[in-house]
């Protein structure tokens, strides 16, 4: 098993017990690809819930870039409701869990196919 791999079955495990979320893997490895090498770096690999240029990044880079969403209120409402699924005291809140809930939560599955 890969490095890659090892670190898609420790996402799966954090929305499988921390989230109550049991994931799509073919989408979680999508994903997880789409991230990029990022998810080698340890700093670059988890999102900072609580720092607002962090949660702007996310929606600007991920929600409007990746996904194509158009900006609005809910999209920071949902990169909030998904920051609390995952657990505002979870140290590590990995950016490719939470770029698949965001994915999922907005039914944006088909840019990944």
């Amino acid at each position: 098993m890969g490095k890659r791999d090892e670190l898609i079955a420790k996402y799966a495990d954090d929305l499988i017990s921390k989230c109550g979320i049991q994931p799509d893997m073919d989408l979680l490895t999508k994903v997880t690809i789409g991230c990029g090498p990022s998810i080698y770096n340890a700093d670059a690999s988890t999102v900072a819930g609580s720092q607002p240029d962090e949660l702007e990044t996310v929606k600007n880079s991920f929600l409007m870039k990746k996904l194509g969403l158009a900006d609005g209120p809910e999209l920071m409402a949902a990169i909030n409701s998904v920051i609390e699924t995952y657990g505002k005291s979870e140290r590590n809140k990995y950016r490719a869990v939470i770029y698949y809930m965001l994915t999922k939560h907005f039914g944006k599955e088909s840019v990944y196919s």
